[in-house]
């Protein structure tokens, strides 16, 4: 098991359709303990039911995964409880639905903002927290989630597309940062999965046939397959990878329509 013994933190597990769960079940079948945060005390015991199948697991509420003062709070607790970890799953973005429908160019400065702060401002947060709180043992991984949209134009993506590209611009920074403390970070690009967030992009089953038309494989991916694409990244298997967007799309990515 490539993660036997390693303590992997997982933010963002929404429910048993996310790409937070299928990496969460990947990780723990290759021996991993699992850590997570989630939004909302309310939903406390639908997250203690979803994550009651990874035996020692535990799961803290986190309601603002870009604000400073939150997060470090959260991550203190976190290093208190179960001592420094392997690793950082970050699976967090949000953008306002009118954002999401309507033309880029109505896009708000409050959305513009929002977007980008909750999606790749929390990046770039997570990782100075960490290091601040001296949490990552050496040779730990941050893996974060991606999409097409960050570099190529897709109806209905629209500013989350702008977050991706500050994400994965992130990823690149980051990297060279924490790479002389021996941690490495890299992104996930995912191709197109039916998960509770897609439901706010137009059309988005249109999308899915899409990328089963064109794409080499003729398939979309499920969250099982990006669950083991991060249980790699998060392994010594990967220990040369850093700064890295990897595309996990059926290879989709590489073709011209």
């Amino acid at each position: 098991m490539i993660l036997k013994d390693k303590t992997i933190l997982i933010m963002g597990i929404r429910n048993k359709w996310s790409i937070a769960y299928g990496i969460a079940e990947s990780a723990y079948k290759q021996g991993a303990k699992l850590i997570f945060t989630y939004m909302g005390e309310e939903n406390k015991e639908k997250i203690e039911k979803l994550t009651e199948e990874f035996e020692n697991s535990k799961a803290y509420v986190l309601d603002g995964a870009s604000e400073d003062e939150l997060v470090k709070e959260v991550f203190t607790k976190i290093k208190q409880e179960n001592g420094k970890i392997d690793g950082i799953v970050h699976a967090i973005a949000h953008a306002n639905t009118e954002d999401l429908h309507n033309d880029f160019i109505q896009t708000s400065k409050e959305g513009f903002a929002h977007a980008n702060d909750v999606s790749s401002y929390s990046l770039v947060l997570t990782a100075r927290v960490a290091r601040e709180l001296d949490m990552l043992k050496e040779n730990a991984s941050i893996v974060t989630l991606t999409y097409l949209g960050s570099t190529k134009v897709l109806d209905g993506y629209n500013v989350m597309g702008i977050a991706k590209s500050a994400l994965e611009a992130s990823v690149r920074y980051l990297a060279s940062n924490l790479g002389k403390y021996g941690v490495r970070i890299n992104a996930i690009s995912s191709g197109p999965i039916k998960t509770l967030s897609a439901k706010g992009i137009k059309d988005f089953n249109s999308i899915l046939n899409v990328v089963e038309e064109k794409s080499p494989l003729h398939r979309n991916v499920t969250i099982e397959q990006i669950g083991d694409v991060a249980t790699f990244l998060l392994s010594k298997m990967s220990e040369a990878i850093t700064g890295q967007i990897i595309y996990a799309d059926s290879g989709y990515c590489i073709m011209g329509n």
